[in-house]
């Protein structure tokens, strides 16, 4: 282990006994044969002298820790229904008020990346900065056409502190994976990576501004979500530009509430900008905790959203898209079946599981839940319990789901705060269907095809030649197979599938466009629809076996 990671480890642990943690302390394991050494040390019973809340030290802890550790402060903050309301109070001040670097070195810092005085570039700039958050602050300014605009700056040295924090994640990762027995189905090492992946894209402000235009365009016909115009000649690596927006922020509820806001309907369009995002898009802005949401209120009975801070988003594998609706439906309409069997084609599951063992297990979990109004049901609380099962079948968890499971969580947790009589299933539900009969209707399989047509064509163009290699490498005694014999069984059997699949696709053409024929020169007609009924059924079943 490297000693400016260990160093890093004994810095933590210093912090939380600081300011009182010991509880955390005593959880983590791994620090146990630091925790006398670094109680030994006078700093540490100095400032533990000042009593305050217990939400108060731990928010001042992951203040004190740096960027990463302020944005777990963050992703839990909005769980009320998981934590105490005196933690979820103080942590909710994770989300706007981290302390602010000087305005004067944001505005060198702007300079240092535009190459030219501030006064050049905008009409007006105020250095005292609107928000401040762990990685980045932002500041208002004024172009010189008079158009307001906020300008978001990277705080500086962001680059290795995250660097330093990522190698400690690793190191206890690496520990736990080592010498933890539930590492195998909990994949530490792949979660920090995925976290990685994450948390080093919000240091591209370059990549936000294109998150934030992707946005605008997929939200562009609706009025569901604004978000705000980007001033691309004014954007750097370090530096962002975009359109200064008006609202209320969404944890001003004292402000909405008297302005006359229709909260049902922010809340139900809060589920509807989640799932149109992840189902529709394939696109969702993944940090959507209260200090990125806004409220534009000038016709309060039709509020809509504005988000801010596009630093991380989310996309999912269509298989991991159509697994997720399958499941949620699956729960919606109590087919514990279903969900298991979900779970063991997913190969989640290890082979030679029971699936009414599963299915047993997940009734379980789900009945009693259901046993109450709708509106009183938590998505938090429920996966927590599939969470409960996914340990005792070695369900191995999916590091490419952890940014949707936040923003599930955070999107839950605003929603029960400004409308608690929320039923996210009754408004999931309908658009979770619409999406799947999109997935199998006629006009998404033709689609389909005629995106794949041109691969199709341009492999089969490859197939002669290929075989003409081959067919003389042969006749002059020069082919050579050197696969192994597992190898090949796996090529016939993906060759075989192949084959089945294509016939499939032509049988389903076919049949559809025989069927078309037919209605339009032959009686009687209802023949031609039936043969296109099932020419559309083939092309389903072809794409089942292919997705």
């Amino acid at each position: 282990m490297k000693l400016r990671v260990l160093a890093r480890m004994i810095q933590i642990q210093q912090v939380l006994l600081k300011h009182g943690l010991d509880d955390f302390v005593r959880a983590t394991h791994l620090y146990r044969p630091l925790r006398l050494l670094v109680l030994l040390m006078p700093g540490v019973w100095l400032a533990r002298r000042r009593r305050a809340s217990r939400g108060e030290r731990l928010r001042e802890a992951l203040t004190e820790l740096g960027p990463i550790f302020v944005k777990f402060g963050q992703a839990i903050s909005t769980r009320r229904d998981l934590l105490p309301a005196d933690i979820a109070d103080e942590l909710a001040q994770l989300q706007d008020r981290v302390p602010p670097f000087p305005g004067a070195v944001a505005a060198a810092r702007i300079e240092q990346g535009y190459g030219r005085k501030l006064s050049e570039v905008f009409g007006e700039f105020t250095e005292t900065p609107l928000a401040a958050a762990s990685i980045a602050q932002v500041h208002a300014a004024r172009l010189h056409d008079g158009r307001e605009v906020v300008v978001k700056v990277l705080r500086p040295g962001m680059h290795e502190v995250i660097s330093r924090d990522l190698e400690v994640l690793y190191a206890l990762a690496r520990l736990a994976q080592r010498y933890w027995s539930e590492s195998r189905r909990l994949r530490p090492v792949e979660l920090v990576a995925e976290y990685e992946k994450t948390v080093l894209d919000e240091l591209d402000l370059m990549r936000e501004a294109g998150n934030a235009a992707q946005l605008k365009r997929n939200f562009a016909d609706t009025d569901l979500l604004y978000v705000p115009e980007v001033h691309w000649d004014l954007c750097r690596r370090d530096v962002m530009v975009m359109e200064r927006i008006h609202g209320v922020p969404i944890s001003d509820m004292a402000r909405l509430r008297a302005a006359g806001t229709d909260f049902a309907r922010l809340a139900h369009n809060g589920v509807r900008i989640f799932f149109t995002q992840v189902f529709r898009h394939n696109f969702f802005h993944a940090d959507m905790h209260p200090g990125n949401i806004f409220v534009l209120i000038d016709d309060p009975s039709h509020p809509r959203y504005a988000a801010v801070d596009f630093g991380i988003v989310g996309t999912l594998d269509p298989r991991d898209q159509r697994y997720l609706a399958e499941n949620f439906l699956a729960v919606f309409d109590r087919d514990y079946r279903r969900v298991a069997t979900l779970h063991l084609e997913s190969g989640w599951v290890p082979a030679g599981t029971r699936v009414d063992e599963i299915e047993s297990a997940v009734r379980t979990v789900c009945e009693p839940i259901f046993e109450r109004p709708l509106k009183d049901i938590s998505f938090g609380h429920l996966l927590l319990r599939l969470f409960e099962i996914s340990r005792r079948f070695n369900v191995s968890i999916q590091p490419q789901l952890m940014l949707l499971q936040k923003t599930l969580f955070n999107i839950e947790g605003l929603g029960r705060d400004l409308y608690p009589e929320l039923d996210i299933w009754s408004t999931a539900s309908p658009i979770l269907r619409e999406w799947m009969r999109e997935r199998v209707s006629v006009r998404s399989i033709l689609k389909g095809l005629r995106q794949q047509l041109p691969e199709l064509i341009e492999a089969a163009r490859t197939v002669p030649p290929l075989l003409a290699g081959a067919i003389q490498r042969a006749h002059e005694g020069e082919l050579q197979l050197r696969l192994a014999v597992p190898e090949i069984d796996a090529l016939k059997r993906t060759v075989d599938e192949a084959h089945r699949r294509r016939d499939s696709v032509i049988m389903g053409v076919g049949l559809a466009l025989g069927g078309l024929i037919w209605v339009g020169l032959s009686r009687p007609a209802w023949i031609g629809w039936v043969m296109i009924a099932l020419g559309v059924v083939w092309l389903w079943i072809a794409r089942r076996r292919g997705a």
